[in-house]
């Protein structure tokens, strides 16, 4: 072997030598026999270096998985032999060799075995076995080659393809014939060597069998010495927790519903025999958070037994069971309040699983009432935050809280269903209790019993009004949110009781339509220190958003404090300079909310169209004239940074103001409220930023997106400001320029249709030459994020024809002069045709079929009916022959039946020209036979659309080799 090359697997070798080695392994890999030298080299034991060892297995693993099929009988059998030798050897070494050789080598012979096993190799196992014994170096190989075997044919987080689950299905059908007993005893006689004194190995083993058990026969592994030997490993420390996992794997094992409770109760009344049930002298968490599991796939398990029962109508075992379930309630309970968040997190399926069928019994007893009610406090108490919680910087650990939470408030949603007056109640108490006295309460308590009142709202919604009688849930949900708003809870002095205290006044917004007299004091909560100038980013951040849903979902009782809510918040709406050392106390994406909640209160007002005007010019104004000054420092400006930083405030100021206008309704348009003039003032003042030679690709998104937001709201108005801010778009054009402006000439052709003929005539053929400019511009070879945005212009470029074609203005087309209109409709053709992007080609069969519906009849365009004949007939069938036009895509098969329509419409236009020009010249040109052009004539012509469709589709099938 080249063994300067081998130096480069040292993870510490040089660059060269690593590149060296990878270039050697490219080489063994396509060489047909020089992987026998690793093969030698593993064999005999050659080399010491364990990177070089791994690298002979990874060139064998090659071998065998891309290349096994080239290989003679005699090289098979020299891989075969190799493996065992080195099994062999590792019997004799004084040293393991390390643990990723071990993994390595393991999937090595997995991957021999799922490839032989069948055919070659039936004794795979029994050679296995014979060779490792009970030698510990050698069971521990034999285990790992298990566990690599399960992965290959087992594991779900593979995927595999039907010729490779077909096998797998094969290969397990015929181990469980052939060496699954073999195994099975096998596993027993390493439990019983080793388990007092090798944990290793034992813990190895116990893995190996909850595997294997999901699809062996489960009687060879639950019978007395088996389990028996188990369970007693439930009270050796360093085996417990691998031996609950087994447990878990065996009660996981679908069988009988009543052979799996009798299962389960067994393994039960060991376990609780031997005192595991105790939960509370428990110290070591990490078991207890198996056990938990354990527990919990006990209790599911009996639950599926009961489901099953009751199916089945076999009332008496059904109840039986039920009893076994009850019985597990307690210690579930323990292990769901457990101070250890994992712990309890393992036992929620099991209680979800529980309500759920107490949901389904029509009367409780009264032992089962007082179980809701115990889940019930232990959900409350755990869904409280832990002192150590991080609120300022949220690490792992709070994010695997916030899971938890989720998860509880499942929990919740549950108990909602089983008892609504329960929980209600029990909400009512808690909450009640904390707001008495928060003063003295500890954080903790109070965001919880805020976070409770927050979850009944989805936890007890509308439906489960039936439950209560008279309105008490309306009762106590307006009496708690009584007490929140009036107890100054908002002045608590903790993050999370501050959130919560917002976010729940919001979620109950519909509490103030009917106590209007306490929206003010929540008004100064959100805009004094509580909310908008709290001291953490991070709250006035969600209280700006939880303000804007707060005014618009009570926009009709805003009226009264309008003008005070506008004048407090002026601070907040000031655009902040890019100068350094000024700290604005809100984000940019955070005043967007404060803009749109005073544009909402503007317009919602009752005020006269003047007095919004008015306001709503001192909302604007400061923005129009900030953005003149920084737009001539820009100008100015040379420092890149400072310019980036002009830039990106000027856009800011177009964003605010784009926002304000979101305000608008149906009900109240610009025109209504009398703010047209403001707006179109604005747009006067944002447009000279198009022509910006700096900073252009910012400035062009910020003016365009405020463009679209005025074509809805300023409608025909904002016509006479469309010619020049075009002229200045196409200036200097790239790809993703131009990919950006066309939507926005959609948009405006769409919506206005004949009143921008006159533009669109005179922006036609410079947008379409900027267009072709970029599309014809050389680029890289392997440039691929070039390739795609050429492409999505290309799409862009199709769909602006089809707006324009679909909008009734083909003549924008017909008058851009002959040479013009073939160069547009040859653009369209070579789109249906050349380009393999279905998306492109189902648009283009759309143009070209509205042109034939427009200009196909006998009155249509000198030359079109030539142009159809020559150039759109041929495109329907030249593109779905193309070996790129997928039939089994579902994005070409849309394309295709656009195609169809194309033919349909032609057939309409043209009548029986087209019939005969497609029997007597064209399909005979492309070599179809008579009986099918007959075939293809007589499915044209049916009146039904659909059938041409569906013949078209199996006429390309066939057509293609």
């Amino acid at each position: 072997m080249d063994e300067q090359a081998l130096l480069g697997l040292n993870p510490n070798a040089d660059l060269e030598f690593r590149q060296r080695a990878l270039a050697y392994f490219e080489q063994l890999k396509v060489s047909p026999d020089a992987w026998q030298l690793c093969a030698e080299a593993l064999a005999q034991g050659i080399y010491s270096d364990d990177h070089i060892k791994f690298f002979c297995f990874q060139v064998l693993e090659h071998q065998i998985k891309y290349k096994y099929s080239q290989l003679t009988e005699v090289q098979h059998q020299l891989i075969r032999e190799t493996l065992i030798t080195w099994l062999q050897a590792q019997l004799l070494h004084s040293q393991s060799e390390k643990t990723f050789i071990r993994n390595k080598a393991a999937q090595v012979f997995a991957l021999l075995f799922v490839t032989e096993y069948l055919t070659k190799w039936p004794k795979f196992f029994f050679d296995v076995l014979s060779v490792v014994g009970l030698n510990p170096r050698g069971v521990d190989l034999y285990l790992r080659i298990l566990m690599a075997v399960d992965a290959e044919l087992v594991d779900r987080d593979v995927v595999h393809t039907l010729e490779e689950a077909r096998r797998n299905t094969l290969l397990k059908d015929s181990m469980r014939e052939q060496c699954i007993p073999s195994l099975v005893e096998s596993w027993y006689q390493i439990l019983q060597t080793y388990q007092y004194t090798n944990s290793e190995l034992t813990c190895q083993c116990l893995e190996v069998i909850g595997a294997y058990v999901s699809w062996i026969d489960l009687s060879l592994i639950a019978n007395e010495r088996f389990i028996n030997m188990v369970l007693g490993h439930m009270s050796i420390e360093v085996l417990r927790e691998e031996a609950c996992d087994c447990l878990f794997e065996i009660v996981n094992k679908g069988m009988d519903p009543i052979d799996k409770t009798k299962l389960v109760e067994t393994l039960c009344q060991v376990l609780q025999s031997a005192g595991l049930f105790s939960i509370d002298q428990e110290e070591d968490v990490d078991f207890l958070a198996r056990f938990s599991k354990l527990i919990n796939g006990m209790g599911q398990a009996l639950i599926t037994s009961w489901t099953k029962l009751v199916k089945t109508g076999d009332i008496k075992s059904a109840q039986d069971t039920l009893q076994a379930i009850e019985a597990k309630v307690v210690l579930m309970l323990q292990l769901l309040i457990h101070e250890d968040d994992d712990i309890s997190s393992n036992i929620i399926g099991f209680c979800y699983d529980y309500l759920h069928i107490l949901k389904q019994l029509s009367v409780l007893s009264e032992q089962q009432k007082a179980n809701v009610e115990a889940i019930m406090l232990a959900v409350m108490k755990k869904l409280t935050y832990d002192e150590e919680y991080n609120f300022e910087n949220e690490g792992e650990d709070e994010a695997m809280f916030v899971e938890y939470r989720k998860q509880l408030k499942l929990l919740l949603d549950r108990l909602a269903q089983v008892s609504p007056e329960l929980l209600l109640v029990s909400v009512c108490r808690v909450f009640n209790t904390t707001l008495q006295n928060w003063q003295t309460k500890p954080f903790m308590e109070i965001e919880v019993a805020i976070r409770l009142l927050y979850m009944l709202a989805e936890a007890l919604p509308a439906s489960h009004g039936a439950h209560f009688t008279g309105d008490t849930k309306a009762n106590a949900l307006q009496d708690m949110m009584r007490t929140l708003v009036t107890s100054g809870i908002s002045t608590y002095q903790h993050t999370s009781v501050t959130l919560e205290f917002f976010e729940t006044v919001v979620r109950y917004e519909k509490f103030f339509t009917t106590e209007p007299q306490h929206i003010p004091n929540v008004l100064m909560a959100f805009l004094d220190h509580r909310g908008l100038r709290h001291s953490s980013p991070k709250v006035r951040s969600r209280i700006a958003y939880l303000f804007s849903r707060f005014v618009k979902s009570l926009n009709k009782q805003m009226n009264p404090f309008t003008e005070d809510v506008l004048n407090r918040i002026q601070d907040l709406l000031e655009l902040s300079p890019p100068e350094n050392g000024y700290q604005a106390l809100l984000t940019s994406d955070d005043q967007l909310f404060i803009y749109e909640t005073a544009g909402v209160l503007i317009v919602n007002s009752d005020y006269s169209a003047e007095r919004k005007q008015a306001l709503m010019r001192n909302l604007l104004t400061p923005l129009m004239e900030k953005f003149k000054v920084l737009l001539e420092k820009l100008m100015m400006a040379s420092d890149e940074d400072r310019q980036a930083a002009l830039a990106d405030c000027l856009n800011r100021a177009v964003g605010f103001a784009s926002r304000t206008s979101k305000a608008f309704s149906n009900k109240q348009t610009v025109k209504q409220c009398g703010c047209s003039e403001v707006y179109l003032d604005c747009l006067q003042t944002f447009l000279p930023a198009l022509s910006c030679p700096l900073q252009k690709e910012v400035l062009r998104g910020g003016v365009r997106t405020f463009l679209h937001r005025m074509i809805i709201c300023l409608e025909e108005e904002v016509l006479p400001f469309i010619p020049s801010a075009s002229e200045h778009m196409l200036k200097d054009c790239e790809a993703k320029d131009l990919q950006e402006f066309i939507p926005l000439i959609n948009q405006i052709t769409a919506k206005f249709k004949t009143q921008v003929s006159p533009f669109l005539q005179q922006v036609f053929m410079p947008l379409l030459r900027a267009i072709f400019e970029v599309l014809h511009s050389p680029a890289e070879e392997n440039d691929q994020s070039a390739a795609l945005e050429k492409q999505m212009l290309r799409r862009s470029y199709f769909a602006f024809l089809q707006t324009v074609t679909g909008s009734g203005m083909s003549e924008v087309i017909a008058n851009q002069g002959a040479e013009n209109v073939e160069h547009v409709l040859i653009t369209v053709i070579q789109g249906a045709v050349d380009y393999p992007d279905p998306i492109a080609q189902k648009t283009c069969f759309i143009i070209l079929s509205k042109l034939v519906e427009l200009w196909g009849g006998k009155d249509g365009p000198v030359g079109f009916a030539d142009f159809v004949y020559k150039h759109i007939v041929p495109a329907c069938f030249l593109a779905p022959l193309k070996q790129t036009f997928d039939l089994a895509d579902a994005q070409t098969v849309l394309a295709l039946s656009e195609c169809a329509v194309t033919l349909k419409t032609i057939h309409l236009k043209r009548g029986l020209e087209c019939i005969q020009y497609l029997q007597q010249e064209y399909l005979p040109s492309l070599q179809v036979g008579p009986e099918i052009i007959q075939e293809f004539c007589q499915a044209l012509q049916q009146p039904d659309a659909k059938v041409f469709k569906n013949y078209l589709k199996v006429f390309f099938q066939r057509a293609k080799p």
